[in-house]
């Protein structure tokens, strides 16, 4: 198998992976240290290359990445960047979403949660929440509006509701979920917008 076809089968069959120089548990530079040190706070699972054992992967992984340095990060299939990028992300608190939305299914068979059982969990979380919840199976639009959301931005209120979510997710009982979160005043502003309707275009 050609070097490019093996990385492309590693990025194809490993949602969260990491190119990094060293092993996680002995780093051999300091950035791919502290990559290991924020992805390891979310407690989510990844696979990773040490590239140092691997210099054919080493060489060719930039052409394909289009980045020049290690480590490297990949979310399904798509890189992230780097130590930087995945700091920047911590601090703005997009990385744990993004990172829960890939994260490997157990290997068992887990079972599907129920609309019931989700919203339950939310509502352990974010005691005064409304859960709205379209879909079925593990596809799922949840929307929750609550009260203590108010003065968050967005990216927090998601990941408040995510994290409610966080054993299911990263277990494989629930994937595939978007999340919506509103404060009451933000909910009802929505609703009173008007839907549909047609654009007149001009010619």
């Amino acid at each position: 198998m050609k070097t490019e076809d093996k990385i492309r089968q590693q990025l194809a069959t490993n949602p969260i992976i990491l190119y990094m120089k060293g092993v996680p548990e002995r780093p051999e530079c300091g950035f791919s240290a502290k990559t290991v040190g924020l992805l390891n706070a979310t407690h989510i699972e990844y696979a990773y290359v040490n590239v140092l054992a691997v210099p054919f992967i080493r060489e060719k992984l930039p052409s394909i990445s289009h980045w020049p340095t290690y480590p490297q990060l990949f979310v399904n299939g798509e890189l992230v960047g780097g130590c930087d990028v995945v700091e920047a992300m911590t601090n703005d608190g997009s990385l744990l979403p993004l990172l829960l939305s890939a994260a490997p299914v157990a290997a068992n068979d887990a079972t599907h949660l129920n609309v019931a059982e989700v919203e339950q969990l939310i509502k352990q979380g974010i005691s005064d929440g409304k859960v709205l919840i379209d879909g079925e199976g593990c596809d799922l639009v949840i929307t929750v509006i609550s009260a203590e959301f108010t003065d968050l931005p967005l990216v927090k209120k998601q990941q408040w509701v995510l994290a409610t979510l966080k054993e299911p997710l990263a277990s494989g009982k629930l994937h595939a979920v978007s999340v919506k979160a509103y404060t009451p005043t933000e909910w009802q502003d929505l609703q009173a917008k008007p839907t549909g309707g047609l654009l007149q275009i001009q010619v």
